[in-house]
């Protein structure tokens, strides 16, 4: 009978409000909760058969929902791993199990192992470049990002700059070349070039110049510590690099070649650029002579770009890439599960995880020294939950005046 129905209907309103209240509740709690996503309780209508000289009354339904699209405002941070994403996107973390969330809450610090760790204890996920990964690598291809390993550095060198300007007044040399290693032998100039092997040792190279012919020299490059003590040749060992330059007769600009190769004891081949070499009337002078790679140096600190470049900073000045750090979506992002700890499940719903670089296919950048707030609008809230309080109160009417008029037809029964 329809009063029977009136009470179930009503409790399933009280219920409802409940469901409602709760969410309020959750979201008010988490009203400061780096990266939370506002929760709300939608309702549907429940209709049974009627007919149009009865109704039964059937209820409500709920549905919870999460905005989880909706984008937080970005607040400022104090550690340069505290991270936030501006736009589409979320960091990809693990949890001790292995297993990969997606989340917005990025307020990430070192750990005792030195992972990045956010607030809930989710690793954040990186591709490192050490191993050369990228996104194009997929899931698999990610690693914890970990800086401890970082805490000394040391890079061999392989790009290096060398400019001087030869004396075209000079005289063709008529011995022996350096190239030869033989003693005596006649150079024209001499200056050396610091470079660094794979364990971060400064290796000293010798380079000669030696003119051969009309605008035409001779460069032969040697390792210093090679050298014969209290003179320079012979060397214990050849040499590194040897290799012609030839300048235009017209400025006294370098015509080639432009670069040579050297094969850095313990280390690996540096290429060294002499573009901007010249030969004119003027004494020998050395204007560049640098080279990349880096002694061993203590880490000082970690600095992150929009594109996601995670690079340590050390001691030495160098600022190295340690990682990348991707961004990920997925194709539904409001169907995500919303799981403990502020992290987000994929599934059938919102279909597979998509990763890709930050700032690049739609994804938005990550931006350093920021943590993205809360969704929750504490204000509006509050007027929720004054407005689901009054709906379960008018639910309880409904049900006490239902059970009265029971009691009423009860007691005509007897």
């Amino acid at each position: 009978m329809s009063l029977f129905s009136a009470l179930t209907s009503s409790v399933s309103g009280m219920a409802a409000q409940a469901f409602k209240l709760a969410t309020i509740s959750d979201n008010i709690a988490n009203v400061n909760t780096t990266g939370y996503k506002q929760a709300t309780t939608q309702f549907e209508s429940l209709v049974q058969e009627f007919d149009t000289t009865s109704y039964n009354a059937a209820g409500v339904g709920t549905r919870i929902r999460y905005n989880i699209s909706e984008q937080g405002d970005l607040t400022a941070a104090a550690s340069t791993t505290d991270l936030a994403v501006q736009g589409n996107g979320f960091f990809l973390v693990e949890d001790a199990g292995g297993a990969v969330f997606l989340t917005r809450a990025g307020s990430f610090r070192q750990d005792d192992q030195g992972n990045l760790v956010n607030a809930a204890g989710f690793t954040l996920l990186g591709y490192s470049a050490a191993t050369g990964t990228t996104s194009a690598d997929g899931i698999g291809a990610l690693t914890r990002v970990n800086v401890l390993t970082n805490n000394l550095s040391a890079a061999p060198s392989t790009q290096a700059t060398f400019a001087a300007n030869l004396d075209s007044r000079a005289a063709a040399a008529t011995g022996n070349l350096p190239s030869t290693n033989t003693a005596p032998v006649e150079f024209t100039s001499k200056s050396s070039l610091v470079a660094y092997d794979n364990l971060g040792t400064a290796v000293t190279l010798d380079l000669y110049f030696t003119k051969t012919s009309t605008n035409t020299w001779e460069l032969a490059i040697y390792n210093a510590a090679d050298a014969t003590i209290g003179t320079t040749f012979p060397y214990s060992q050849p040499a590194l690099a040897v290799g012609p330059s030839s300048f235009s007769p017209a400025d006294g600009t370098l015509t080639g070649p432009t670069t040579i190769s050297v094969a850095v004891p313990n280390g690996g081949t540096m290429t060294v650029d002499l573009t901007t070499m010249t030969q004119v009337a003027s004494s020998f002078a050395v204007s560049i002579a640098t080279s990349d790679g880096s002694d061993p140096s203590a880490l000082e600190s970690l600095s992150v770009r929009a594109d996601g470049t995670l690079s340590g900073v050390y001691a030495n000045g160098k600022e190295l890439p340690i990682y990348t750090i991707p961004l990920a979506t997925v194709p539904s992002i409001d169907s995500l599960t919303v799981l403990p700890g502020n992290v987000f499940r994929a599934g059938t719903k919102s279909g597979d995880i998509l990763v890709g670089d930050a700032g690049l296919g739609g994804l938005g950048t990550i931006q350093s020294a920021k943590l993205e707030a809360s969704t929750v609008d504490l204000a509006s809230q509050l007027t929720e939950m004054i407005v689901a309080q009054r709906s379960y109160e008018a639910n309880t009417k409904v049900f006490q005046t239902g059970s009265e008029l029971l009691g009423l037809l009860t007691t005509m029964l007897k």
